[in-house]
């Protein structure tokens, strides 16, 4: 071997050990959102945009409500503004994982979504229920045998009902929760399966229809979610949480947009 291809050799060899120390250096700093987010002065949050009282535009086309709330609140315990960033059912866990937001708001526990993400601590009641007209008797998922259900895609509702649907049962899915709502408000489908944030909206306003909760397909408190594996993260947003529930401004949220006062309990999994 020459000195020539020797010194080739060697300034290869340099290049990969310092390409390999870049990638080890850029995955060290991702590692850290805590970082990222500071430097930035920036923590950019997933928020349905049309999930009221929780998030949904306001008079001034500014969000506002519960997951507002809190969203605030974390980027003031970080001292960084507030960015919310609206996600829809079928994207919001590919914008956490591609690191195009850094929390996501009203994510319910399961099994499969800890595969992938991580859950900081609950922060708001949630539950999964089927809810039609007063006139249609169902009592249980046996009874969901042949009738057209409407739901969110991609979302936990749309798991939770695929998992207890009967073969016969006609799932109709929908890119939004307006869709949803009007699918069933319009007759398209005979029932709806939502949160009980959702429904609670529907359950106000639709008296001439008199719609009602007719069984709960899932309960399960509405989480904080974060990647995996950003522990810094994931502390800071559980001590905003703590500090939240001690001081009684969640609560005061609860109070304003969930038309109830917040009980602790219903924080539990």
């Amino acid at each position: 071997m020459t000195f020539k291809t020797t010194l080739k050799s060697s300034f290869a060899a340099l290049l990969l050990l310092g390409g390999a120390t870049i990638a080890m250096t850029a995955t060290a700093a991702r590692a850290d959102a805590i970082d990222d987010i500071t430097k930035a002065g920036v923590l950019n949050v997933g928020v349905f945009a049309d999930f009221p009282p929780f998030s949904s535009a306001s008079a001034d086309m500014t969000l506002k409500g519960y997951d507002i709330d809190v969203a605030q609140a974390l980027a003031d315990a970080l001292k960084v503004k507030l960015k919310t960033v609206s996600v829809t059912g079928q994207n919001r866990i590919p914008y956490l994982t591609e690191h195009r937001v850094d929390l996501l708001m009203s994510v319910g526990y399961s099994k499969e979504r800890e595969q992938v993400l991580d859950f900081a601590a609950p922060y708001a009641p949630y539950y999964i229920a089927v809810i039609g007209p007063k006139a249609l008797d169902i009592k249980n998922k046996d009874d969901l045998a042949g009738k057209s259900i409407a739901v969110n895609r991609g979302t936990l509702e749309d798991t939770s009902l695929t998992a207890a649907a009967p073969a016969s049962a006609d799932v109709k899915r929908f890119d939004n929760y307006n869709a949803v709502i009007q699918a069933f408000i319009s007759g398209q489908t005979q029932l709806m399966v939502v949160g009980n944030d959702v429904g609670a909206q529907v359950l106000a306003r639709q008296e001439a229809l008199a719609p009602e909760q007719k069984f709960q397909l899932l309960t399960s408190p509405s989480h904080i979610a974060l990647n995996k594996k950003e522990d810094r993260l994931k502390q800071a947003v559980n001590d905003a949480v703590a500090k939240m529930l001690a001081d009684g401004s969640l609560n005061k949220s609860s109070e304003a947009w969930l038309k109830t006062p917040l009980n602790p309990a219903n924080l539990k999994d």
